[in-house]
């Protein structure tokens, strides 16, 4: 069963520069989006892995300063703030092993 939502936004709100923000934020926050750096992706899996484990961190472990708590928590997905001990749980009971590129 999915929890995915729908919506129909008010055009008068919808903005790029929302989404250009976060992909700014994303690419300061992650070398891994910065060209000739050690820290590139050589594979596209890892790749993908390791923008899930930021956005999960971004999302559910970062305190944002504007809304003084994570995001998830502000829209009510979950009642607390996680520990990276529990995200990194959430990997391994999916039986997700982060290996080097």
């Amino acid at each position: 069963m999915s929890n995915f939502q729908s919506c129909d936004p008010d055009p008068k709100h919808v903005s790029t520069s929302f989404v250009e923000r976060q992909n700014l934020t994303m690419r300061m926050s992650m070398r891994r989006f910065t060209r000739l750096t050690n820290g590139f992706s050589k594979k596209q899996e890892n790749h993908g892995h390791m923008v899930a484990r930021y956005f999960l961190h971004y999302n559910f472990c970062r305190v944002h300063s504007t809304l003084r708590v994570t995001p998830a928590v502000h829209a009510g997905l979950t009642d607390h703030i996680w520990s990276v001990e529990e995200l990194c749980s959430l990997f391994t009971r999916a039986g997700i092993c982060f290996q080097a590129d």
